[in-house]
């Protein structure tokens, strides 16, 4: 059921992503204020979701991200990529594929998801109110190699993930520079944002996590910034540490961005120390 849906979606988003492209202006946010796109999809960073939303669309204008991301931890590589909308700087729909190698650990064998993604503006504006803008966000998984997190324990190949996010954007922040903060309450039983599949020996029930980034703009171009991101640990076979990373983007244009981080992603599948580079490309409207 689920491959039907995901062709159907993909047919819509990428002639509107292409298209978009080529014939319209992008849309009347400022430069950056679309976020880089996270690893499951959502508009945020690299491993946190933020209440931005994809693209430059403001009120009655449409906005659009299209994304390739590649992580390289010691012994492992994550590549993720999607494509996202966004309609009156209200609402976000995005899908995103993810596929993790695993060829250290079991030879030969890949990992694969498929996220689903839907973000809706509640309350305030990234920067023109007092009140920080606010999302709700939702993510379905569908992890499509199941053979393996099944054997090491975990409960389903399937599962919703909900979040609450709030960002700011001051323009004026410290030493002259924009400051940028945001927060996330998710509520998940994601192993490895499900690649390992959802709970396990260890419990099945939805656990509260919090995740915060922050960046610094050094220009209006470049920011530097940090993210943070608990995890839930629901397997026995291997623990699950939080996510940390550091992050340098570049905004040239509103059509391109690039971000580069130095992420430490501890321990996965039983092998600690995981740390690496990621990189992303975004292509916006």
């Amino acid at each position: 059921m689920i491959r039907p849906i995901i062709r159907t979606i993909l047919l819509c988003l990428i002639p509107i992503v292409s298209t978009t492209q080529a014939m319209a202006a992008p849309g009347a946010r400022l430069i950056a204020t679309g976020g880089a796109m996270s690893v499951e999809g959502a508009a945020g960073g690299g491993i946190v979701p933020w209440a931005l939303l994809a693209g430059y669309g403001e009120n009655r204008q449409f906005g659009a991200t299209a994304w390739y991301t590649q992580v390289r931890p010691t012994d492992f590589t994550l590549r993720a990529y999607g494509a996202a909308v966004s309609l009156n700087n209200s609402i976000e729909l995005s899908i995103g594929k993810q596929q993790f190698d695993i060829d250290k650990v079991i030879p030969g064998e890949e990992l694969e998801q498929t996220i689903i993604g839907g973000k809706i503006r509640l309350a305030g504006e990234l920067v023109y109110s007092a009140l920080p803008q606010i999302t709700l966000g939702l993510q379905y998984k569908k992890n499509d190699t199941y053979t393996i997190p099944d054997a090491v324990g975990a409960r389903q190949d399937s599962a919703l993930d909900m979040y609450l996010a709030a960002s700011k954007l001051w323009l004026n922040g410290p030493f002259n520079r924009s400051l940028f903060l945001n927060t996330t309450l998710r509520a998940s039983r994601a192993n490895q944002m499900g690649l390992l599949g959802f709970g396990g020996d260890q419990g099945n029930q939805l656990e509260l996590l919090g995740e915060v980034s922050t960046g610094l703009f050094i220009t209006r171009q470049w920011v530097i910034g940090m993210e943070y991101r608990q995890k839930p640990d629901k397997l026995s076979f291997a623990r699950e540490d939080d996510w940390y990373d550091v992050f340098v983007g570049w905004f040239p244009t509103k059509r391109l961005s690039l971000v580069a981080a130095w992420s430490d992603l501890g321990s996965i599948a039983g092998l600690d120390d995981q740390k690496g580079l990621y990189l992303s490309l975004q292509l916006s409207q």
